[in-house]
């Protein structure tokens, strides 16, 4: 498989730029870019920066994943997973982590905070109909479909 190319401007000098961490991953880890360790109360949600900027080739998003360590064995995730980062957006990656635990959480200088995962993106043409085709589910939703 041929990589597509990411380009990554660094913008601070407290940045690690993002890294997959095995082989075959599908992630690339995102760390946070802090001069000096913050602290994450429980029920707190803070945005943390990562210190670059990139550039998403056109066609493609950034979701912006929870590392699944610091979620089962602390409770921090992020509010808005996956967050997105679009084709168009040039300004600083942040990380928005919420501390759903119950003990406070710190978070170090250059700690791995999240994962990016690079993933193509289908565009539609918007279409306003009178009717909807009909399908056995029909309009039945949020568990309808089984226990």
């Amino acid at each position: 498989m041929r990589p597509i190319l990411l380009r990554i401007k660094r913008l601070s000098d407290l940045a690690d730029l993002p890294t997959y961490q095995s082989e075959h991953a599908s992630g690339l880890d995102l760390h946070a870019a802090l001069a000096e360790p913050v602290i994450l109360e429980a029920g707190e949600i803070r945005l943390i920066p990562c210190g670059f900027a990139v550039a998403v080739p056109v066609g493609y998003e950034a979701q912006i994943r929870p590392r699944s360590g610091l979620a089962t064995r602390h409770g921090i995730s992020i509010p808005n997973a996956p967050g997105t980062i679009d084709a168009d957006y040039r300004g600083e990656v942040k990380v928005s982590l919420v501390n759903l635990g119950r003990e406070q959480f710190t978070i170090e200088p250059n700690m791995r905070i999240a994962q990016m995962v690079i993933g193509p993106v289908a565009y539609c043409a918007v279409e306003e109909v009178e009717e909807l085709d009909e399908t056995a589910r029909g309009p039945g939703g949020f568990g309808s479909t089984g226990t």
